[in-house]
């Protein structure tokens, strides 16, 4: 199935129903007064998160929406039926925006949440809610009001608590399949993942987490080199950053500069997400005997890194297994520290809010899909979806 991460769709709520104008017209009753009753109430357009999804590809084929409408309303005082909504389904992660005003409205990160995006019209009254003292056979009645129209942008974030940072052939996906159950595609040329790919790893008995590896990036991926950054989205819900590097890169590159690079697209991608928790995991240890090893950790300690530097082989396991539990061990300490709230929890939430905000603003700016410039309302020769 194709990866699909940003579609644009138009969803449009059913109008209300009017209201009736009708007097009652009975054997033997002289003056039968109005009878008239309301229309119905147009139908909502509701989305709702479903685990069984995980992508939007579904709404490049058929990105409109429209809920039923209401019907109008009728003699004897019957009320119109109300319109049913259209409920559409999307992956868990999904960030929906409101295009024209740039507004977020919602963000459906647990299994069967929902969120309204457009609002049914208001039914029209009938005659009889018109009936007074000093007017006995009101003629009024008012039309139904039509429903919420909105154009939406659907961003889908992977939920990953780790995430895989590095440039293309730095082993990321040799690592997640030596830790998960995850098969992405290996191969020995760059930018063989070409989409993010999850993988749930498995510490002990009833402990794990979900590690996400998102295609490599290269240096210049924020001018759009390479895949781009358009994958960095996909970290900003993660709480913890591995940053592997190739320690034996077969071009005879710099592991130091690799790095290096790398950084400073984050940083130019979101500084926020920049100051996340980040590990360097030096990775094709295999490939380096025990002087070589021990000379390129120095390196990396006198560049003045602060974060935690690991050491492993994806290829052969070499210590895969110690660095998922240490990583297990750390999210669990960040998990009861949000718990206990308090100074550090207020500053992760806070980070977190940025984070959101700068992820936003890219999404903002980046066109998913083309637009050939034509008002809403005119026809662009695609099907309107009746959900029901």
């Amino acid at each position: 199935m194709k990866f699909v991460d940003e579609v644009s769709i138009r969803v449009e709520a059913g109008r209300g129903g009017d209201g009736c104008l009708s007097f009652r017209r009975e054997r033997n009753l002289a003056k039968g007064g109005p009878d008239g009753g309301d229309g119905g109430d147009g139908g909502d357009v509701v989305l709702e998160a479903q685990a069984a999804l995980n992508t939007l590809v579904d709404f490049r084929f058929q990105p409109r929406y429209r809920a039923e409408s209401g019907q109008a309303g009728a003699g004897r005082d019957m009320t119109g039926r109300r319109g049913e909504d259209a409920l559409v389904r999307v992956p868990i992660g999904t960030l929906v925006i409101d295009e024209d005003s740039g507004e977020p409205l919602g963000d459906l990160a647990e299994p069967g949440q929902r969120l309204r995006v457009a609002q049914g019209g208001r039914r029209g009254l009938g005659n009889t809610r018109f009936k007074s003292s000093t007017n006995r056979a009101p003629r009024k009645t008012t039309p139904g009001k039509p429903g919420e129209r909105r154009k939406l942008r659907l961003q889908l974030r992977l939920l990953a608590d780790v995430g895989l940072l590095g440039m293309p052939n730095a082993g990321k996906s040799t690592l997640i399949r030596a830790v998960s159950a995850a098969r992405p595609k290996v191969a020995d040329y760059p930018f063989t993942t070409l989409v993010p790919q999850l993988g749930v790893v498995r510490i002990g008995t009833g402990t794990s987490f979900v590690l996400a590896d998102i295609p490599g990036l290269i240096e210049g991926a924020a001018d759009g080199a390479g895949l781009g950054t358009r994958f960095l989205k996909h970290l900003a819900r993660t709480r913890l950053l591995l940053h592997l590097v190739d320690a034996a890169p077969i071009d005879g590159s710099d592991p130091l500069q690799a790095m290096t690079a790398i950084v400073a697209e984050l940083e130019s991608y979101s500084p926020a997400l920049a100051q996340r928790p980040r590990w360097l995991v030096l990775n094709k240890m295999d490939l380096l005997d025990g002087g070589e090893r021990e000379a390129l950790l120095q390196r990396f300690r006198d560049s003045g890194i602060d974060a935690p530097i690991h050491l492993v082989s994806a290829a052969t396991g070499e210590g895969c297994e110690q660095l998922m539990q240490t990583v297990s061990q750390s999210l669990h300490e960040m998990a009861l520290l949000r718990a206990e709230g308090g100074e550090e929890a207020a500053a992760e939430q806070a980070l977190d809010d940025v984070i959101a905000a700068e992820v936003l603003g890219h999404a903002l700016t980046r066109v998913v899909s083309a637009d050939d410039g034509k008002d809403d309302d005119e026809d662009d020769g695609v099907e309107v979806h009746y959900v029901p």
